[in-house]
């Protein structure tokens, strides 16, 4: 005896469209999320603030291919962040020092920080 079953799948585009852009969306607001929580973590090196509040920020504008970049466009922030033997002021940030992002790196103890945040935005924003 044979049972022969026959089904026909419908693919809803509007919705997986919607869950592509919702993807977009979660990554930028993501990487806003990660760069809050670094200002907050007060690793960067701060002396009047224009490096960490006003020269880093994030850059979405390839999120739709599923990157995005957080950018320090100070002259001097890759010397800061590749030189931690520097005698950081931490008058402002009390974590002060180099290589600011380590602990959002593998291995650091922020490194599931971005992964969660993004499943618990996606998950928000596709209700």
């Amino acid at each position: 005896m044979s049972v022969h079953v026959t089904s026909t799948i419908k693919i809803n585009q509007l919705n997986l469209n919607k869950l592509g852009a919702n993807a977009s969306k979660a990554l930028s607001q993501t990487a806003e999320a990660v760069l809050t929580d670094i200002r907050n973590a007060e690793v960067m090196p701060f002396d009047t603030g224009t490096m960490q509040n006003d020269s880093t920020y994030v850059d979405d504008s390839k999120a739709d291919s599923g990157t995005v970049s957080i950018v320090t466009s100070t002259p001097y922030a890759r010397r800061l962040y590749y030189h931690p033997e520097y005698n950081f002021q931490r008058t402002h940030n009390s974590a002060a020092g180099g290589r600011w992002l380590r602990f959002w790196l593998p291995g650091g103890t922020r490194q599931d920080f971005a992964q969660k945040t993004f499943v618990v935005i996606y998950r928000r924003l596709n209700g």
